[in-house]
């Protein structure tokens, strides 16, 4: 039996046929919810200064850090301290630690931080936001005009979305001595709660995607390449055409444990009275809708799961 992979796709190819692009990229999305794009778009410098900014962030003292913590609004801007979050379903918290970019325009939640101690820091993680929202729009375009979503919707489902750019450390093992996460791994496994997931710095090794058949496929992304998944509000839209894929980022190897891994995921969310309606055309696909909901009224129920939220 062949191992199931990954798919791959070069970005390039999407400035000369643009439809064909699409086509490709929701096929090879289907088949794990999972790709890989080379080429993308992304500015270098951009990922650079961020990358940068996050260490020296995240070398901050902790009472420095968690002054920047919102749980009145369940993390959704600024910190989450090490330990806040676990995965649906788990007692056992993940080993990291991250920092939330979002809109300023969305009802009910405020801006994010400023950082005093990190000069550069804002406007990093303000820069690789916007380059990030723009490239994940091009991708979501593409796919709902593969799927036939009208100019309304496709407009509907991207105007002013709780979109987050999640800045993530996942410290040392060494330094996390205890019972308390004695059970834990970085990151267990877990679905994504959005549309779309464009991820850097999956280059590290740790990121595993559990196919279909049950087999762990580790994501082994080239230098320089971006890893692209469907949420679980990608997956209600398909109707499980796209399907939203368990993944996990393992603990690392002994000879890694001593090191930090980094990454910068950047979460792509409709309006927050976008329905999670499966599309007509997926439904022919044989996709299966599900109770209506909105995605505001999907990501409260979601964050109440993984710990961000009181219940």
């Amino acid at each position: 039996m062949t191992q199931p992979r990954i798919a791959e796709l070069d970005f390039r190819d999407h400035a000369g046929d643009p439809a064909a692009f699409g086509r490709r990229l929701v096929d090879g999305m289907r088949e794990t919810g999972f790709i890989v794009i080379r080429n993308h778009a992304l500015p270098q410098p951009a990922i650079e200064a961020a990358q940068a900014a996050s260490e020296t962030f995240f070398a901050l003292p902790e009472a420095a850090k968690t002054r920047y913590a919102l749980p009145e609004h369940h993390f959704q801007r600024g910190y989450s301290p090490f330990g806040q979050e676990s995965a649906k379903g788990r007692d056992a918290p993940d080993l990291k630690e991250f920092w939330h970019v979002g809109r300023s325009t969305i009802p009910g939640l405020p801006g994010t931080p400023s950082v005093g101690e990190v000069p550069e820091f804002d406007s990093a993680g303000r820069t690789l936001f916007d380059a990030m929202d723009d490239f994940a729009r091009t991708l979501m375009v593409a796919i709902g005009k593969t799927l036939d979503m009208t100019p309304e919707a496709l407009r509907a489902a991207l105007e002013n979305g709780n979109s987050i750019l999640r800045l993530l450390h996942y410290p040392p093992m060494p330094e996390r001595p205890g019972s308390a996460t004695g059970s834990s791994v970085r990151a267990a496994e877990h679905e994504d709660i959005n549309l779309l997931t464009l991820l850097l710095g999956a280059e590290e090794a740790g990121l595993e995607v559990k196919h279909r058949s049950g087999v762990w496929l580790p994501i082994n992304a080239p230098a320089g390449s971006l890893v692209v998944n469907a949420g679980d509000m990608l997956d209600r839209l398909t109707g499980g055409v796209i399907p939203s894929t368990t993944h996990r980022v393992v603990n690392p190897t002994t000879d890694r444990s001593p090191h930090s891994r980094y990454s910068m995921p950047f979460f792509l969310h409709p309006a927050n009275d976008f329905p999670l309606e499966a599309l007509p055309s997926c439904l022919e696909m044989g996709g299966k809708a599900k109770d209506p909901i909105t995605a505001r009224g999907y990501l409260d129920e979601r964050l109440r799961e993984i710990g961000l939220a009181k219940a």
